[in-house]
């Protein structure tokens, strides 16, 4: 345990912390279970998003193969362009939040590609949307996860360190100052008792 002043202003010192710590551990607490709940959230959406990846890769198979035989007609044909994001805040933490992809497709000749070339595109696009908005969902999950665990170790500072920490100088500080103030008392009396038999004497003596 750390060493501590046995004195009143020490003892008033660790009280006030004490009562600050108290004060300011189920705020921390609440904001633990908060970001576990938000986590919780991102982790289902992100799912959702690979879901819906999967669904579309899925819809891909009848013609996937005729695009593995001309693949260069999308090579380079696609790419994205931008991610729009925009700006939220979770119990006390910014995050982004995905609204939207800009794509770029290059000029397609229709007379010179085959007719199933728009899906291919128009499936392409849709599918880099989705893991564009996977990837704003990890980032996400990256941040809130970092701020989760720094709350878990405020938390956890508070409960097992601070707080004890507190109630045992309070313990030892009291302890102190009873003995201190119980010596006092004892040697008031005895001075006093010397004192009347000091006078006791002279009085005799006269």
């Amino acid at each position: 345990m750390v060493k501590v002043k046995l004195t009143k202003t020490e003892l008033k010192a660790r009280t006030d912390a004490l009562k600050r710590f108290q004060r300011f551990l189920p705020m921390l607490q609440l904001k633990k279970q908060q970001l576990q709940k938000e986590i919780a959230g991102i982790t289902a959406k992100a799912a959702e998003t690979s879901a819906r990846e999967k669904a579309l890769r899925d819809g891909m198979i009848p013609w996937v193969g005729l695009l593995a035989t001309d693949a260069e007609l999308l090579s380079g044909l696609i790419k994205v362009k931008s991610v729009n994001t925009g700006w939220a805040n979770v119990a006390g933490v910014t995050i982004p939040t995905f609204q939207s992809v800009d794509t770029e497709v290059g000029k397609i000749d229709k007379w010179a590609t085959p007719a199933w070339i728009d899906d291919a595109v128009s499936s392409a696009s849709q599918l880099l949307s989705l893991q564009c908005e996977r990837a704003v969902y990890e980032e996400q999950r990256r941040l809130v996860t970092e701020e989760l665990q720094l709350t878990s170790q405020r938390v956890n500072l508070f409960e097992k360190v601070k707080i004890p920490e507190c109630k045992e100088a309070i313990r030892v500080i009291k302890i102190a100052l009873g003995d201190e103030q119980t010596a006092a008392v004892t040697r008031g009396k005895i001075a006093k008792s010397r004192t009347n038999g000091a006078n006791e004497s002279e009085e005799g003596a006269a």
